[in-house]
């Protein structure tokens, strides 16, 4: 079993959004791993920003109704709740990282709920800020192995060191 996983906002808007089908994909599946696992974590702050998101940028995706039935479901996961504890590790995170307030709320619930990994796509993909890894799911997927792909990658610049004879 997986540990606590924290899943911010734009996962969960892009689990909807049927404007990014690819991307759509990617979180669907991220998301029912993390429900199968029982190991999905998330906060306050992102579930409103998830419910603000899609009941206004995405009015044609997802009635109010319907909204609210998936903030429902996510509650269930007991978002970290914005409090005075919260607050105090945000504003350390702020300041060691030079990260947005907004930002560094999100790490802060990840950090306090134990969390090693946060899927995020507003960070950077990699980092380790205040002992939580940043994982873009939508990235992540791809710089796996891209050979399964099927497509040679090319580099864009000439090779180094002298050309190789060819043979006759």
């Amino acid at each position: 079993m997986t540990g606590p996983c924290f899943v911010d906002a734009n996962v969960l808007v892009y689990s909807i959004d049927v404007t990014e089908p690819l991307k759509q994909q990617l979180a669907q599946a991220l998301l029912d791993r993390l429900w199968r696992q029982e190991c999905a974590r998330s906060s306050i702050q992102a579930v409103n920003e998830f419910y603000s998101v899609v009941t206004r940028k995405l009015r044609h995706v997802i009635t109010p109704q319907d909204a609210w039935a998936r903030v429902e479901a996510l509650l269930e996961w007991n978002p970290q709740p914005v409090d005075a504890t919260l607050l105090r590790r945000a504003s350390v995170i702020e300041m060691r990282h030079k990260l947005s307030w907004w930002d560094s709320l999100i790490v802060a619930a990840a950090r306090l709920q134990h969390c090693a990994l946060l899927y995020s796509e507003d960070l950077q993909h990699g980092a380790v800020l205040d002992g939580v890894k940043i994982v873009n799911p939508f990235v992540a997927e791809v710089q796996e192995d891209p050979a399964q792909y099927g497509a040679q990658l090319l580099s864009p610049h000439r090779p180094r060191g002298r050309p190789r004879k060819r043979a006759a």
